[in-house]
């Protein structure tokens, strides 16, 4: 095939000298040949040995960021941390609808509740009155603006007589002055009793202690001592009777006789003992 195309240049630089007569047909027809057209491809060669290892480039541009990977599983529960600080106040919230209309309500009966609690009254004052009878008239107590006086139809000796007042919320009778010195002498005389025991014992047979009342007061200005009776009699005899005269008398403590018991109004009622 390289003939044929050699031949086919030839015979195309035989009809260009023939053409072109002002070129010499020497210069033309000369033994010089000229480059021919551009031949075919030749097959690729065998690949060489591997060359040395080159120097290392310069670091190349940073890459673009790459795809959001898939969300990993949870990790395990962390230890809990402190509490925070308290938040601020929240706004108040929408006001909520108005509630449901309530039922009417009934009218205020007030002549009939009148009615009844003047009622409670006139009942309150009936149970007053027969509280009054139940202490004035069948158990027999005498009272005054302060106290409550009780008269004990047991004969006791004295020591039994202070225990058994005591128990009621009160103690023996102390006359410490005339006016309740002559209270007890008319409930005495009422009575129909001679003497009781009253709440005062002295000093037996050393004068120079000074008597004392039930309540552990000393005996002080006042005194109705009968006559040839003074403080300081027998030591068996130091504790105080009333009679039925007013004045007081010493008599052994053993001695057994009715008394008198005496209560604080705004303390106690002996008609609950």
């Amino acid at each position: 095939m390289a003939l044929q195309r050699l031949r086919n240049q030839l015979l195309l630089l035989f009809v260009l000298c023939s053409i072109v007569s002002e070129i010499s047909a020497t210069e033309v027809c000369s033994n010089t040949i000229l480059p021919g057209l551009k031949g075919d491809d030749g097959t690729v060669g065998l690949e060489g040995e591997e060359g040395k290892q080159g120097k290392t480039g310069p670091p190349g541009h940073q890459g673009l960021t790459g795809a959001l990977g898939s969300r990993g599983e949870a990790g395990q529960t962390g230890k809990t941390g402190p509490a925070g600080s308290r938040g601020c106040k929240g706004d108040p919230g929408a006001s909520g609808p108005p509630g449901v209309k309530g039922k009417p309500g009934t009218t205020c009966d007030c002549g009939r509740y009148r009615k009844v609690v003047g009622q409670m009254d006139i009942n309150i004052n009936k149970l007053k009155n027969a509280i009054k009878f139940l202490k004035n008239v069948i158990l027999g107590i005498v009272e005054t603006d302060e106290k409550l006086y009780l008269m004990v139809r047991e004969a006791r000796k004295y020591q039994e007589a202070l225990v058994n007042c005591n128990r009621r919320g009160g103690t023996l009778a102390m006359p410490k002055n005339k006016e309740t010195n002559s209270v007890l002498t008319r409930y005495l005389n009422q009575a129909g009793l001679t003497q009781v025991f009253i709440g005062l014992q002295t000093a037996g047979d050393q004068p120079s202690m000074q008597a004392v009342y039930a309540d552990q007061s000393p005996l002080q200005n006042y005194t109705a001592w009968a006559e040839g009776e003074q403080q300081g009699g027998a030591a068996n005899s130091t504790c105080v009777e009333l009679n039925s005269v007013g004045r007081w008398g010493q008599v052994a403590c053993d001695a057994s006789m009715f008394y008198v018991c005496e209560f604080n109004k705004e303390r106690t009622d002996p008609i609950t003992q």
